[in-house]
């Protein structure tokens, strides 16, 4: 006989309390655990499934590494997220059937919209409000061995001059939901390909122009490690802010072994005092890291050590491992959901002095969708 999965959140608006069958081809000790673990931790169950989501990814007909899936969970249709998975995934208790995503035969979500995960020249997030850009051909970045960026197509040009930035940017204000880039709050850059810390000094300070001629005010953000200098830090106060760095540390353990050179370098202990220096120069300050490849005490020792540093909330994603020599750079024990709610509360606890919550827009592999730190996470469109 079937065992059952009851899905029950610790707040009462925040449930799924019809039963979720469980087949036995999937492992139903996998399926109780995850309705134990979110009692267990306070955790309200539909953060706990859109994190399972992220973690084991989906099995669909569809053939692709990874994509954009925009959904709306079943018991909270009001709420929209976008969030980008493998859909390949055969050993996934998530399946896909047209626009129903399943957990073990019962509907948990709906699914809108699929694209795919393609590197591209820009594309909106937070309903036309914030816009990424890949200027500097993100899909040639390539070294780290937990980045799946190599594993889908690219539509991403390098941009070798001002008119580049421009061309760029007229084609992204006509596939803008409003055909109005005005609208625009935060711009990100995401791309690892500027080698050096002249060269993303070079770009920004292009960039801001290009976009005042697009009549685009906003702050734009930065994902590097390059930029480490207080010159570079004092170059881009005075000519491009506002403006956030976003240091993408990623993991603080075996960075020489999984990553490429020019982020292997910047040590952990080096991270502090080089977000300090560039909040000192007046820029806003956050960073990237990748939640699964540190063990617990490593995560939780730099989590704590860069709290104070920053002044937006960081961006911690969980690791998806889109090949099996992914899945052997996970630390033990990472491979399960507890890892993730263990470290889900770890964080919470070392930020909350910084008195900074999560933005639901600007991350696709969370660790925190409706509640954080026990309080209702609210934040408009995503």
């Amino acid at each position: 006989m079937p065992a059952e999965l009851k899905l029950e959140s610790s707040m009462p608006h925040l449930s799924m309390r019809r039963s979720i069958s469980s087949d036995g081809a999937v492992g139903t000790d996998r399926l109780r655990h995850l309705e134990q673990a979110a009692l267990r931790h306070g955790v309200p169950v539909e953060d706990v499934l859109l994190i399972a989501v992220n973690l084991y990814g989906i099995t669909s007909d569809q053939d692709r590494h990874r994509a954009r899936v925009n959904l709306r969970l079943v018991r909270r249709p009001d709420a929209p997220w976008q969030i980008i998975v493998p859909l390949n995934q055969p050993a996934s208790p998530f399946r896909l059937r047209s626009d129903e995503l399943s957990l073990n035969g019962e509907v948990v979500a709906h699914v809108g919209r699929i694209d795919a995960d393609e590197a591209v020249g820009g594309y909106f997030r937070n309903d036309g409000r914030a816009a990424t850009l890949n200027p500097n051909a993100r899909s040639r970045c390539v070294g780290c061995g937990w980045c799946p960026n190599t594993l889908e197509a690219a539509a991403d040009p390098r941009m070798q001059e001002d008119q580049g930035l421009d061309a760029l940017l007229h084609a992204l204000g006509e596939q803008h939901p409003r055909r109005s880039l005005a609208e625009l709050t935060e711009v990100t850059v995401s791309t690892g390909c500027f080698e050096r810390e002249e060269a993303a000094v070079a770009h920004l300070t292009a960039l801001r122009p290009a976009l005042e001629r697009a009549g685009v005010k906003a702050r734009i953000g930065f994902l590097t490690s390059v930029l480490r200098s207080d010159e570079a830090f004092e170059t881009i106060a005075s000519k491009v802010s506002p403006f956030v760095l976003r240091l993408t540390a990623e993991h603080f353990t075996r960075r020489e072994a999984l990553m490429k050179a020019t982020k292997a370098d910047l040590r952990p202990e080096q991270m502090p005092d080089l977000l300090m220096r560039a909040r000192a120069a007046g820029l806003d300050t956050s960073y990237t890291y990748i939640v699964r490849l540190d063990p617990m005490e490593d995560l939780v020792r730099g989590v704590n050590a860069l709290a104070g540093e920053v002044t937006a909330f960081p961006n911690f994603q969980v690791f998806q491992a889109h090949t099996v020599m992914m899945q052997g750079m996970r630390t033990p024990g990472a491979e399960s959901l507890e890892y993730y709610l263990q470290a889900r509360t770890a964080i919470e606890r070392a930020m909350a002095p910084t008195g900074l919550r999560p933005v639901g827009w600007e991350c696709y592999r969370p660790l925190w969708y409706f509640t954080y730190a026990g309080e209702d996470l609210v934040d408009g469109p995503r």
